[in-house]
């Protein structure tokens, strides 16, 4: 499968565990063919979630693209137990790799796509020098760690800057954002430029999960002329 905006993904964090394959069926019967999984390590950020088995297990009972997410300190000793395990996608952020450019060469020598996030106050300049390499920025629109936190309304401008980003510098990479994304600006998210969006407790809090993906993949779709 390959990256196809727009995307709306549904982040397993904010799931029901216990009722963990029924929730995510209920996200692919909508239409969903990704699923995002939030690793934490409880260094980088104050929270632990989980690590591959749960991956394996998510990709092995659903035909889904599987977006993982490593919010930990040491990505490159986890990288290749979470490609074994599944992951399509494997994004790394910027500040937890001091030889990012490496890191991405090592996920793709893998044979994942290569996807870098940056945290709301990291300069989108700080991952210049890469951005030619990777398939994904991954903008994180809150503070990582926890779900159920409010959209940084600052973010609107850097998913803007990232897409001016990307066309200078004729890039590839298909933009990412995470966090606060809700049904009231989602659509506002996507006129700002975003191709994939990342939505935890909008999905999986809402009391019809699939309603509530066909309700944002359908503003998804009215944000931008360009997807129409």
């Amino acid at each position: 499968m390959n990256i196809d905006p727009p995307v709306l993904v549904p982040s397993i964090l904010a799931a029901d565990y216990t009722r963990l394959g029924q929730q995510i069926e209920a996200c692919t019967h909508a239409g969903s063919e990704w699923i995002h999984c939030d690793i934490m390590d409880g260094h980088f950020v104050p929270n632990i979630s989980f690590g591959p088995k749960i991956v394996k297990a998510v990709g092995q009972s659903n035909d889904v693209f599987l977006d993982v997410h490593l919010m930990i300190e040491q990505p490159d000793r986890f990288a290749k137990a979470f490609v074994e395990a599944g992951a399509n996608l494997l994004t790394v952020h910027q500040e937890t790799c001091p030889h990012l450019h490496r890191t991405i060469q090592y996920i793709k020598q893998l044979g994942a796509k290569a996807g870098v996030a940056i945290n709301p106050a990291t300069p989108l300049g700080h991952i210049e020098p890469i951005i030619n390499d990777i398939d994904l920025l991954l903008i994180m629109t809150v503070n990582p760690g926890f779900g159920g936190q409010s959209f940084i309304e600052s973010m609107y401008t850097k998913i803007e800057e990232a897409v001016l980003l990307r066309r200078q510098k004729q890039a590839s990479f298909v933009i990412e954002a995470d966090g606060g994304i809700n049904q009231d600006n989602i659509k506002r998210v996507g006129r700002a430029g975003t191709d994939v969006f990342v939505a935890g407790s909008n999905v999986f809090g809402a009391p019809d999960i699939s309603g509530r993906v066909k309700e944002l993949t359908k503003k998804i779709n009215a944000s931008n002329d360009l997807y129409v």
